[in-house]
């Protein structure tokens, strides 16, 4: 059995105020900061992780290096948990896409699986990097446990895919900034043993 401890970064402006983030770098702001902090010592209170990977942009690896520092471990980029590519949407706010693609960001919003961002990724691209990731560390740390952080679409994509259900449930699951979900793989099937837990920021 592979124990995952699944994180969504902390805060950054980009998501205190509505705007699609996808590669763009945006850095924690202070809020998110703390957020971190308050995260590092959950984990460290509650588990023993022997690794922790993160999606390569700055928003999640501050987040992970945090985590990381308890057990004074370094963080391991890791591409799969990269978030969304929003292409031609990046850095622009809902209202503002809307305006230039109202029924692509219309399908995004009810029916997020037949959408392909236009010039970038599907949630099915997503679905299976991520997938191969999880795949790929439940092998090579089998009996451990280890944290990933990545971002808000990605650990939606991942945490439907474990659970079994489609794309198409992608809005029926919360991930707040600096949420733990917890889930093991044992075998070739998968246990959710807790989703967007907060209780550590309160």
């Amino acid at each position: 059995m592979t124990r995952f401890i699944l994180v969504r970064h902390g805060q950054t402006e980009w998501n205190r105020v509505e705007r699609f983030r996808g590669r763009a770098d945006v850095p924690l702001n202070e809020t998110g900061i703390q957020q971190a902090e308050a995260t590092s010592k959950r984990i460290a209170a509650q588990w023993q992780p022997v690794a922790v990977y993160a999606s390569p942009l700055s928003r999640a690896m501050k987040t992970a290096e945090a985590i990381a520092h308890p057990f004074q471990m370094a963080v391991n980029p890791l591409a799969g948990l990269v978030d969304i590519d929003y292409g031609l949407w990046q850095g622009l706010t809902p209202e503002e896409v809307g305006e230039r693609w109202p029924q692509e960001l219309d399908a995004w919003y009810n029916a997020p699986h037949t959408v392909r961002i236009p010039g970038g990724e599907s949630l099915a691209d997503l679905r299976v990097r991520g997938l191969d990731a999880v795949h790929q560390l439940a092998d090579q740390y089998e009996g451990e446990t280890i944290v990933l952080v990545g971002h808000t679409v990605i650990n939606r994509v991942i945490l439907l895919a474990v659970m079994g259900l489609g794309n198409e449930r992608f809005w029926r699951l919360h991930q707040d900034t600096c949420a733990i979900n917890v889930f093991e793989k044992n075998g070739g099937d998968f246990t959710i043993v807790s989703l967007n837990d907060t209780c550590h920021l309160k």
